[in-house]
């Protein structure tokens, strides 16, 4: 059995629900047998080796402990994880990566070497570093991880040029865009597709009518100031945040405050936000991770300010057409292709009809 392969399985369990802490899974093996194993638990409570050993017991003792991130190594809002596998007596532990968390960066590892256990680094590695990705890129720079998500139609259109895009997408797709809401901090949108779609906004991956019991933050973009009240998003489970690019008056100050929206009134330039003063905000209230789907406006200025980390587009099978018909990403763009950004780490999967692409934004 791959034993590092089972900590990860544990680790997706994690993610999108313990933030700002990393999806850590562990498992605890003695005698070629699972005796404990664990993930990460909200902010507060125990990080996934605690849980592992806790459930290994005596068992753990001369045991070999796979953890698809480094232990930490210091008191935060709880006791560093080094010492409770150097008091449950585990021998030899393996690592998927280090934490690029400063305040571990090795260190963990270092302190578990000079107590004697053997310690190995960069099993499924890769597997590791994206999985981990949205909370490497906060914890470096106090930035959330933004991901761009669209969906086109095979003629690269998001909507027709009545403004249409009810489907363009399979509902095996749409079910696999809850999942990635689920996993996410925050949703972003711009005004304009609250104006056009109306939409709710929320992850249901409780099956047909249900709703995920965690809401991703809200997060509606408005450089105007033109989003009602009355938008069904507003009433939606969750919290919402509306980023305004001018002062908020006193009447909208009230609307908003009574259908429970936090509004962040931002720079703005053209009518457009200050989308990296955005990013900092969300930061700051430890949103690691920020899922756009949004028209090719947002989008646009998102890449051509150099914010996006991830795109994920899924592409139908259909022809929409029409020279007004509107593109996924506006903006200015590039005027050479060999400017254009570069995916790396491409990865192509099929959902029903449609196919999923999937990459990270490489250097221009």
């Amino acid at each position: 059995m791959d034993y590092m392969e089972q900590a990860f399985s544990l680790a997706k369990l994690a993610l999108g629900q313990v933030s700002p802490n990393p999806a850590v899974g562990a498992v605890v093996v003695k005698n070629d047998v699972i005796v404990g194993q664990g993930y990460t638990q909200p902010p507060g409570s125990s990080h996934a080796e605690v849980v592992a050993l806790q459930q290994a017991g005596e068992q753990a003792r001369g045991g070999v402990m796979y953890v698809t991130l480094e232990p930490c190594c210091y008191y935060g809002r709880t006791p560093p994880c080094t010492q409770a596998i150097i008091a449950a007596g585990i021998t030899e532990l393996h690592l998927a990566m280090l934490d690029p968390n400063p305040l571990v960066s090795g260190q963990g590892k270092g302190e578990l070497e000079e107590e004697g256990i053997k310690v190995y680094v960069g099993e499924h590695e890769e597997e590791a570093k994206e999985i981990n990705e949205s909370y490497t890129k906060f914890i470096t720079t106090g930035m959330p991880f933004v991901t761009a998500k669209f969906a086109i139609s095979l003629d690269g259109k998001i909507a027709t040029r009545s403004g249409d895009s009810k489907w363009i997408s399979s509902g095996e797709a749409r079910k696999y865009v809850h999942y990635l809401r689920y996993i996410a901090d925050a949703i972003m949108a711009g005004v304009n597709t609250v104006l056009i779609d109306d939409p709710h906004l929320t992850c249901r991956c409780g099956g047909k009518g249900g709703t995920a019991r965690k809401q991703p933050l809200r997060v509606i973009v408005d450089g105007k100031g033109r989003a009602p009240p009355t938008a069904q998003l507003f009433s939606e489970p969750g919290k919402t945040l509306l980023a305004l690019g001018r002062s908020v008056t006193p009447e909208e100050a009230r609307a908003f405050a009574q259908v429970g929206a936090e509004v962040l009134e931002l720079p703005s330039e053209a009518g457009l936000v200050d989308l990296e003063g955005l990013l900092k905000a969300l930061g700051e209230r430890e949103i690691t991770s920020v899922l756009v789907e949004s028209g090719g406006i947002l989008l646009g200025s998102l890449f051509d300010h150099g914010l996006v980390d991830k795109v994920i587009a899924f592409i139908a099978p259909v022809i929409i057409g029409g020279k007004e018909a509107k593109t996924a990403v506006a903006g200015k763009g590039v005027d050479r292709v060999v400017d254009s950004l570069k995916l790396q780490r491409v990865r192509v999967e099929r959902f029903d009809q449609d196919l999923m692409v999937s990459g990270c934004v490489g250097e221009k």
